[in-house]
């Protein structure tokens, strides 16, 4: 007997990453091989050099095509043996190693928006719809828009045993969100990248295109992010843990670190307007959707938990984002002896 194993990485496409995939047919209690592909075709190779190599690093079913049959997520390294310059799981990773005992935990907000002909599904042919307000967490036809898609992936999602935490309509039309973690760094970025991909891969589907893009509609629309709540043990037990962590993440030079780490187009989007702090401004709060970290009331209510980024875009690559909090708050919890 023999399945159908769905290879998944990570291309090199500028700004941001695309995700690419090919099937492999595999004889049954076999163990996943490496496996090549042409890198001169995503942006990864040179054509005179043009071999890269696939390492899989997380599996799981494959809800799409059922039985057992996998989606198998993978490095991309180059034949020498050494990670490809695009490969961001494998910088996160001794980093994540080195604060392992921290127990860090992410949860990852990926708001997304659908497209079809051209324009956000849920806007007219020409013009636009009734400025923001219904929208977010909306019912009825006339205010939510791709709902079947949106379902269909939470379901496969489920089925795939990723870590998916929950789903909602955002504020602009045709705009939607889904919840990655509790997870540890890598495992974050991982169920990420997947559910990504069984995203776009389910809305073919409909007939309906998903976009990560940062600023999807220019003007008074909110654009997409992916908020970034995480914690250590320390912080989910002590609130002067929170503060060393939020207070970290505005030291100096960190501030546009993070912000050349949290994807494409941030500036469009961090304007301050639109439940955004400004991008060149560090700020944080209890309860402030318009500072760069959020804490949530509940946390100062019972002086411990975790904090909210709220600066990532949409189109973050997470392994990023995760090698650059953890980076940050965990050492600075380890200078102040708070772990």
């Amino acid at each position: 007997m023999s399945y159908k194993a769905e290879y998944i990485w990570i291309d090199g496409t500028e700004p941001s990453a695309r995700l690419r995939s090919k099937t492999r047919v595999l004889e049954d209690g076999a163990e996943l091989p490496i496996w090549g592909f042409d890198g001169s075709s995503t942006n990864q190779a040179p054509g005179d050099k043009s071999d890269c190599v696939l390492k899989p690093v997380f599996s799981c079913p494959d809800p799409i095509r059922g039985g057992d049959n996998i989606l198998v997520l993978c490095e991309v390294f180059l034949i020498d043996g050494t990670p490809h310059v695009t490969n961001n799981r494998a910088k996160l990773s001794p980093v994540a190693e080195q604060y392992a005992d921290q127990d860090s935990w992410f949860g990852i907000e990926q708001e997304y928006t659908f497209f079809q002909a051209g324009r956000p599904l849920g806007f007219p042919e020409t013009g636009f719809p009734a400025p923001q307000g219904p929208y977010y967490c909306g019912v009825g036809a006339d205010e939510v828009f791709g709902r079947d898609v949106v379902e269909a992936h939470l379901d496969a999602c489920m089925v795939a045993g990723l870590k998916i935490s929950g789903i909602n309509a955002e504020v602009m039309p045709g705009q939607w969100e889904f919840q990655i973690g509790p997870a540890g760094p890598l495992e974050v970025g991982d169920h990420l990248w997947v559910a990504r991909w069984l995203l776009y891969r389910i809305a073919e589907d409909f007939n309906v295109a998903a976009t990560l893009d940062a600023k999807p509609v220019k003007g008074d629309w909110n654009g997409a992010g992916a908020h970034t709540n995480f914690s250590t043990k320390a912080m989910r037990e002590s609130y002067d843990a929170i503060i060393t962590a939020c207070e970290s993440l505005g030291a100096e030079g960190k501030v546009e670190e993070h912000i050349a780490g949290y994807g494409h187009g941030i500036e469009d989007r961090l304007t301050g307007l639109h439940e955004t702090a400004p991008h060149n401004e560090y700020s944080y709060g209890v309860s402030n959707r318009g500072a760069s970290v959020r804490i949530p009331w509940q946390v100062e209510l019972e002086q411990k938990g975790y904090i909210e980024d709220r600066r990532p875009n949409a189109n973050i690559d997470p392994y990023n984002v995760a090698r650059l909090i953890v980076g940050t708050c965990c050492a600075a919890l380890e200078k102040a002896g708070q772990v």
